[in-house]
């Protein structure tokens, strides 16, 4: 019996990476603006490569690139970029089609709902805030919660042990088959493979089901608490 639904946040209940370009996007040309003596090609390139050395979750991105270019920090420059980023982010940060119906429908299925990120804390919290999806979740679980990222099996029993449930009575959904869907497989979980959010390319994805569209995950527990 499926008593607990859980999802990876980004880039399975929002789409992360369309709303990271947009956000880089307008700072890029807000700092430009105010001021920014380098190449829309030169600035993007500084911050992909401190992204990929930092991580995408990297909150000084800005700051950084100034620095590794001018050995000091323009706040003018600063602040254009910031409040830019921070403008187009919000505007951008919208749930893939369905998610709402979704996670309300199996609200209504008495099904408990969860979250586990490899996201820090507070950005996971500010965009499941954002969206109103705090008050659906039953359970997150974020980095600073066991220091560890997936697929390392510690976020996902935390994550059972906040719903007070056994690994066979929860399906994971997520885009990262080498993350979301192997640390779920390892601690004795079904797996759902969010295709639609993929971004690596994935064609094969050992989960136990391959989703195009978040509504799937309605039929699927239906189909699942049906056999049992």
């Amino acid at each position: 019996m499926i008593k607990a639904v859980i999802f990876d946040l980004d880039n399975t209940l929002v789409d992360f990476m369309l709303m990271k370009r947009q956000a880089i996007d307008a700072a890029i040309n807000a700092m430009r603006d105010a001021g920014l003596k380098l190449s829309i090609e030169e600035i993007r390139k500084g911050i992909d490569e401190i992204y990929e050395e930092r991580g995408m979750e990297f909150q000084k991105v800005f700051d950084e690139l100034m620095y590794r270019e001018f050995s000091k920090i323009d706040y003018k420059i600063l602040s254009a970029g910031v409040i830019a980023y921070r403008r187009a982010r919000e505007a951008a940060l919208v749930p893939y089609p369905h998610v709402p119906m979704t996670l309300i429908e199996l609200s209504k299925m008495h099904v408990k709902l969860g979250v586990v990120s490899d996201a820090p804390a507070k950005e996971a919290w500010l965009r499941l805030c954002y969206l109103n999806f705090h008050y659906l979740f039953d359970a997150v679980v974020t980095f600073e919660d066991t220091g560890m990222r997936k697929p390392n099996p510690e976020p996902f029993r935390k994550i059972l042990e906040m719903l007070q449930i056994q690994p066979s009575e929860a399906v994971m959904v997520g885009d990262w088959a080498e993350r979301d869907v192997l640390g779920a497989a390892q601690v004795g979980m079904k797996t759902i493979f969010a295709r639609y959010g993929n971004t690596f390319g994935t064609e094969i994805s050992h989960a136990d089901y391959d989703i195009d569209d978040i509504s799937q995950v309605i039929d699927i527990v239906k189909e699942l608490n049906q056999r049992a």
